[in-house]
């Protein structure tokens, strides 16, 4: 028996898309303007993009990076508690987003609710605040939300017959009053002018620390959205001080890597329709390559002073295409495993790299990450099959016998699976690196300044810590591995056997 009259509406929202099309198409003039109405509550309900929409008509831009902080919100509302961070570039959306629409919606879907919103400086969080105030005074009816009489300030406000509105901030500045259920931070450097300051970055910590989280309701969500600026930033802090606590979706404006958020392959720009892989080239051109990397592919560089410098790795850079014609003589895959006890060696650095019949070294591949042992020995083997290396060299200061075994059984496994095609396992070379870091590191760095070292396409994470290494500084597993394997090509004596341990005439016989 069809539904009628009020019990056709109740009923409308949970039926499915093509139920609620049909229902539409035979209902009568009447009928067809309040499933509308019905259809645009549910539209807003979905998403702050979808709202922005419908408030618009459809004016309002999206893209599949804004869809990701859609979801952000879509999991807080939904009563997850979450501490996320986005880094993008400029002029993507970020702060449209994040800062505008983002709380109108979260006040809708719950008007019980305080949301906090803090920026670099109190104005541009005022402007925030008041845009979102205005936007919620502009669509009330529609919203189906209000302000309370009384309190309508840009920087604060409370929905009415309500508990929940909204307060914001300048970065370093109080936020005093109700606690936060959600906590948002749009860029809290206003440059890096700010974030390369010492005094600026602790001055942002202690306030992210004794104000906006003390703020914090005890399932409050944290939502952090920024530009790199500076390794130590708030960002950068924050994931070397908690790491496993966030969620982080790295969105740079060129894809760096496989596993991109949006399954980007490397190369391919974060909004195409709106800036191009080839608008994004002059503006490298124009801003430089520290900006580049830090504002738009949230690399963010040093300035010069450390072992190696970027105009080394930058101006012997060579493209896949070029190195096809390099004849090969030697071809390395150097793993160095996580341990110690500095909190910088948490991944296993797994790097190749080549020597050609000139003497010339090329690093050809970085596949370090957080693997437990079964984990980097498959993918240190499973490189030296694709690339055809002849051996590998291994750091044996922290397990030796460990990291042999871990190779000989991920080899054993691979050939059990037919994935070595009957390709014999290379050689293991075991470097025992008594040497201090700086006596290993400075040798290859002198090989960079010469022009004999050559990247094959960018490596972003491993090149970021190569040039912001400092002797006496713990150095990071990437660079280890990356040494490891160019000092045991830059042995000519070594030859196809493979070296013996590190001694003080190592490179004895580089160019």
């Amino acid at each position: 028996m069809p539904m009628k009259g009020e019990t056709l509406l109740r009923a409308y929202r949970t039926l499915p898309d093509q139920q609620r099309l049909e229902i539409a198409r035979a209902a009568s003039p009447e009928l067809r303007t309040q499933l509308v109405t019905i259809e645009r509550s549910m539209a807003m309900d979905r998403s702050p993009g979808a709202l922005s929409s419908v408030l618009t008509g459809g004016r309002e831009m999206q893209a599949p990076h804004l869809d990701i902080i859609d979801r952000i919100y879509q999991r807080i509302a939904a009563g997850e508690r979450l501490k996320v961070m986005v880094t993008m570039p400029p002029r993507a959306g970020k702060s449209r987003r994040t800062s505008r629409w983002g709380p109108v919606w979260y006040l809708r879907k719950q008007p019980d609710h305080r949301f906090m919103l803090a920026s670099y400086a109190a104005h541009l969080a005022d402007d925030h605040g008041r845009w979102v105030r205005n936007t919620i005074t502009e669509h009330a009816s529609t919203l189906g939300i209000s302000l309370k009489y009384g309190s309508q300030a840009a920087n604060r406000f409370d929905i009415d017959r309500h508990e929940g509105g909204m307060v914001t901030a300048g970065v370093g500045g109080a936020l005093t009053g109700r606690g936060a259920h959600v906590a948002a931070v749009d860029d809290p450097f206003k440059g890096s002018e700010d974030a390369g300051s010492p005094t600026m970055r602790d001055r942002v910590w202690d306030w992210w620390q004794a104000v906006l989280l003390t703020r914090l309701e005890p399932q409050g969500s944290v939502l952090l959205v920024n530009t790199r600026w500076d390794d130590d930033d708030l960002s950068g802090r924050l994931l070397k001080e908690e790491p496993d606590d966030w969620i982080v979706i790295d969105l740079p404006a060129l894809a760096l890597t496989a596993d991109d958020p949006l399954g980007r392959q490397p190369g391919e720009a974060l909004w195409p329709t709106r800036f191009s892989a080839e608008d994004y080239a002059r503006i490298r051109k124009s801003v430089g390559e520290r900006v580049w990397w830090s504002l738009y592919q949230q690399q963010p560089r040093p300035l010069e002073g450390g072992v190696w410098q970027w105009s080394w790795i930058t101006g012997n850079r060579v493209s896949s295409v070029a190195f096809r014609g390099v004849d090969l003589t030697r071809i390395v895959v150097a793993i160095d495993p996580s341990g110690g006890s500095s909190r910088t060696n948490d991944e296993t650095g797994i790097v190749a790299a080549a020597r050609d019949t000139g003497g010339d070294l090329y690093v050809l591949a970085d596949k370090s990450g957080r693997h437990g042992a079964n984990a980097w020995g498959r993918e240190a083997c499973l490189l030296a099959i694709e690339l055809g290396a002849d051996a590998f060299v291994v750091e044996t200061n922290f397990g030796g016998d460990m990291t042999r075994q871990v190779l000989l059984q991920a080899w054993a496994e691979l050939e059990r699976e037919g994935r070595t095609g009957g390709m014999a396992m290379p050689r293991i070379v075991e470097v025992n690196a008594k040497q201090g870091k700086r006596l290993r590191a400075e040798p290859i760095a002198q090989l960079y300044e010469q022009g004999a070292v050559h990247h094959i396409g960018e490596f972003p994470e491993l090149e970021r810590q190569m040039v912001t290494w400092i002797p006496g500084m713990d150095s990071p597993d990437r660079m280890d591995a990356g040494v490891h394997a160019l000092t045991e090509l830059a042995n000519p004596g070594a030859g196809s056997t493979g070296s013996s341990p590190y001694s003080d005439q190592r490179l004895a016989g580089r160019r």
